[in-house]
């Protein structure tokens, strides 16, 4: 089976995917490792604190529907590239400029959400190069760039407390070049590339149902998952009065569940069925956000949790993405930028929720509450689609559904 993944596709373009995703995804969310500190500065209430780490979260929602246009135009190399220099001059303009006020930090959050945006350029760029019966894992891998999360969570709050918030946007630029010059160097698009789409193709997609779906299961682990990650470091630390340090080292062991359990999810997808695995996540998902909205248990205990809880929203976005080409084979550009739009939406709309739950009534109940039930519309409506789904797959007999 590993033998024949290696084969099937073009392993620097994997690579290259993989680490351009990963950094800029570390990126994405730098404002919620540092969002104690930058609170602190710019006088801001809870609203406001979750308003800010939201914003790069919508942004990257909107840019990536933006990207999946240009891929399906341009190619994803070409794209990616410009994307890149894109973010790494903010970033260095943002520590040259020294932001100090909160419109100009939710204009920082909308250049990081180009760096979000890089979701619907990586992962259609790997998807071209590999065949159905692969892209669970391929895509699972590739998707795994959300482990840049983990290094936002792990060491952003240390280097901020340390260099200052400021220092850290301008530090953050440096490993974004060092994998630019890899993706220019090592990343190729696929032969298997797709001709440029017309206006009809996108009117096309966006009458089908299926895409609607998807775009709605994205939204629920997709945003779940990239929600809490921009959210939690404020969580912890208002509701059990963790320093921003430790609160960045629980977030980060929550994110790196989620983030490494992406490509298991794309494997156990191309195993059992996409659908049939996010039946399971969506229960289990709900389960964990009703328990944690009571608020009732220890610190300890709602750690466990989250990391429960984000692995399976994990194993969530690599079943989507598992689905995604089998349904959508000849449109996996325009699709991966609707469904990763769809998905920042989710987390942006959570991760706000949670900012003004707790400033309207004092905590973050409500959020949780209103986030699980939407979990359990998903597993309603993966249920309901699943037989005509699997009745529909027989020209695709390699891959589950």
């Amino acid at each position: 089976m590993k033998s024949a993944f290696l084969k099937a596709g073009h392993l620097p373009t994997l690579i290259a995917c993989f680490l351009y995703f990963d950094l800029s995804f570390m990126v994405w969310v730098l404002l919620g490792p540092m969002a104690v500190l930058i609170a602190h500065d710019l006088h801001l209430n809870p609203g406001q604190k979750g308003l800010m780490v939201a914003v790069p979260v919508l942004a990257g929602a909107l840019l990536r529907i933006v990207n999946g246009v240009l891929v399906g135009q341009f190619h994803p190399r070409l794209t990616g590239l410009v994307m890149q220099l894109i973010v790494v001059a903010g970033l260095i303009g943002a520590w040259l400029l020294r932001i100090d006020s909160f419109q100009q930090i939710l204009m920082l959050g909308v250049v990081l959400g180009v760096a979000g945006a890089s979701f619907a350029i990586a992962l259609p760029m790997v998807s071209y190069w590999y065949p159905p019966e692969h892209q669970g894992m391929a895509l699972g891998l590739a998707g795994a760039g959300n482990s840049g999360t983990v290094l936002a969570s792990l060491f952003v709050p240390t280097l901020a407390v340390s260099l200052g918030w400021h220092n850290v946007l301008g530090l953050a630029a440096l490993p974004l070049i060092a994998v630019f010059a890899l993706f220019f160097l090592a990343a190729k698009n696929s032969p298997a590339c797709p001709p440029r789409k017309t206006k009809a193709d996108y009117a096309r997609i966006l009458k089908s149902k299926d895409a609607w779906l998807l775009m709605f299961f994205y939204a629920i682990s997709f945003g779940g998952f990239v929600g809490l990650s921009s959210f939690l470091p404020i969580y912890f630390h208002d509701q059990f009065s963790l320093s921003p340090v430790t609160a960045g080292y629980y977030t980060a062991a929550c994110v790196f569940a989620g983030s490494f359990a992406r490509p298991f999810g794309g494997a156990l997808a191309d195993r059992i069925g996409g659908t049939r695995s996010l039946s399971f996540v969506y229960l289990l998902v709900a389960g964990v956000l009703f328990t944690v909205s009571r608020g009732t248990l220890p610190v300890q205990a709602t750690l466990a949790l989250f990391i429960f809880g984000m692995a399976a929203l994990g194993m969530g976005n690599g079943a989507v993405f598992q689905l995604v080409p089998q349904r959508f084979r000849q449109d996996v550009g325009l699709m991966t930028g609707l469904v990763g739009m769809t998905g920042g939406i989710g987390g942006f709309y959570l991760a706000a929720s949670l900012g003004y739950a707790q400033q309207f009534t004092g905590n973050c109940a409500l959020g949780f509450s209103v986030f699980a039930g939407m979990a359990l519309v998903a597993f309603a409506g993966i249920v309901s689609v699943r037989p005509r789904w699997r009745r529909e797959s027989g020209a695709l007999a390699a891959a589950r559904i």
